[in-house]
């Protein structure tokens, strides 16, 4: 016996050591993140902001607190895991800071903040070690639901939304004529805008769908089935919403649902979805057993009672590491913003061609685009003797967030608009300057004026109709130091019957004055 109870006692001290090195781990991996998210702090505050102001992404600020709730739930079978640092860590850490600097440069916030969400895995992978970053695989990864993303969704969205509707009102019986996004029946017109799109459904129903699957299934394939309908069954069920609206609004003589009581009317509808959708998955459930994490662990190695790999001092040099990695991005974003920014403002003169195409004194039509902190704008109509064009030019230089070329308001038709609406959208292979480029194509309806519309963006030397493909060229021209300046232009022609009827006029234009367009842009660029 007086040989067992020394024994005894140092293995309850070497389990209080063990349960102290995890605590002092845990807690300085919340440190480090917490360093990473306020040097970031501009990043981190955009997505709050959005937060803030957006109903479609307020759920944003349940993420982390929800991360935290399923982190804790795991403390026990967490507590049976040796932090092991892992330097293999450091160079994800540094491919996620250096994706930011790119996304920064680029002006694309939401991949600066999917970067910077990603590389809070990424420290709790190189401080915590492989084995503990799986074990909090899910908590981790449910971070990246607090981007506010799926601005890019709606268009589809809204395309779905409108197929789906007047699909079913034909089927129902009702004649629809349909320009776009916009459909009239005997009772009235109708519009499927940004806030029927069904994206704030869509976000609702994925993010408490993901959560639920995790929580209520242990088969990987149970969940991904019910994340998968999480996603399915909003569309569809927007789309129903949608055509219950209109026929609501069509049987009573547009006195019901016309107003923002059919918003009220769709979150009650939803609503009901989703607890049918939820209710339903309960049939297949698997949290009504106590989970063996034994069973889940693919490295029982890792376990204290096997030995401790893990150091607080190796912690703690990780740790510095992870910060002085993750703290170069801002510093070399700051210095190229600084360095490559220029104080002169840029003057656009684009002449006509003599005999060809002769500067106007009046535009085609009252249309205009929307942009926003543009730094310099030219517009011009000329006429020649294949007919008459309008040209814009939004040109842009110092591009910060929300003063940027590509820019989500930046656009053709607003939609408070009231005469305007967009009918077709879709891409043209022209040739500008004897190259072919693939442009974007617009056609555009007031009740006095339709209008075909080309337009590109000038970067540099590179022309490109792709706003992925500019941010990259942008990215890239900052990066080598060559300026961040940019342009869109746009040119417009009126016709009659069908747009085919304008694409002669716009291509002739093309043809005679891609130089002299050219030629102004760059006299921009070198002011």
């Amino acid at each position: 016996m007086s040989v067992q109870t020394p024994q005894k006692i140092a293995h309850g001290s070497a389990t209080t050591l063990d349960q102290q090195s995890l605590k002092g781990a845990a807690l300085l991996t919340v440190v480090i993140i917490a360093a990473i998210l306020a040097g970031y702090h501009e990043t981190t505050w955009s997505m709050v902001s959005i937060w803030e102001r957006s109903d479609t992404f307020a759920h944003g600020f349940l993420i982390f607190p929800f991360s935290a709730y399923l982190i804790w739930e795991q403390r026990k079978y967490l507590s049976t895991f040796h932090p092991e640092p892992n330097p293999l860590a450091l160079a994800v850490l540094g491919a996620l800071g250096f994706g930011w600097l790119l996304a920064t440069l680029a002006s694309v916030q939401v991949f600066e903040q999917y970067f910077l969400i990603m590389m809070i895995p990424a420290a709790v992978w190189a401080i915590l070690g492989t084995r503990m970053a799986w074990a909090l695989a899910f908590p981790l990864a449910y971070l990246l639901l607090a981007v506010p993303f799926g601005d890019a969704l709606i268009p589809p969205l809204i395309d779905f939304t409108a197929d789906f509707t007047v699909r079913a009102l034909q089927l129902t019986g009702i004649p629809v004529y349909r320009e776009g996004s916009f459909f009239t029946i005997p009772s009235g017109n109708w519009s499927v805008v940004e806030a029927c799109s069904g994206l704030r459904y869509l976000i609702a129903s994925f993010t408490l769908g993901t959560l639920y699957a995790y929580l209520t299934y242990r088969s990987l394939k149970r969940r991904l089935a019910f994340i998968a309908l999480s996603l399915i069954v909003p569309i569809i069920a927007n789309g129903i919403r949608a055509y219950m609206i209109v026929m609501t609004g069509h049987l009573s003589d547009m006195r019901l649902a016309v107003g923002v009581d059919h918003l009220i009317y769709g979150w009650i509808f939803f609503g009901f979805v989703m607890l049918l959708l939820f209710w339903i998955g309960s049939f297949w459930r698997e949290d009504d057993r106590e989970n063996d994490n034994t069973e889940a662990d693919p490295h029982p190695g890792s376990r204290f009672n096997q030995g401790s790999k893990g150091s607080l001092k190796g912690m703690v040099l990780t740790a510095s590491a992870v910060l002085a990695i993750a703290f170069i991005w801002p510093v070399s974003a700051a210095y190229l913003e600084n360095r490559f920014s220029r104080s002169t403002e840029p003057e656009i003169e684009i002449p006509g061609v003599s005999g060809k195409w002769e500067t106007g004194t009046t535009q085609i039509s009252d249309w205009r685009p929307k942009y926003i902190g543009a730094a310099a704008q030219f517009l011009q109509n000329y006429r020649g003797s294949s007919g008459s064009v309008d040209l814009y030019a939004t040109y842009y230089r110092n591009q910060q967030q929300g003063t940027e070329l590509i820019n989500s308001e930046n656009l053709l038709v607003p939609e408070t608009q009231p005469h305007w609406r967009t009918i077709g959208e879709s891409t043209r292979d022209i040739l500008l300057s004897s190259q072919p480029v693939t442009i974007r194509q617009n056609q555009l309806h007031s009740p006095a004026t339709n209008l075909l519309i080309w337009r590109w963006y000038w970067i540099g030397a590179e022309k490109t109709a792709s706003p992925y493909m500019a941010k990259f060229i942008l990215a890239r021209n900052k990066l080598l130091g060559r300026g961040d300046d940019g342009a869109e232009i746009i040119i417009a022609a009126r016709y009659e019957e069908t747009p085919d009827e304008a694409v002669p006029v716009l291509q002739a234009f093309v043809d005679d004055m891609m130089p002299m367009m050219t030629k102004g842009l760059e006299n921009a660029w070198e002011r």
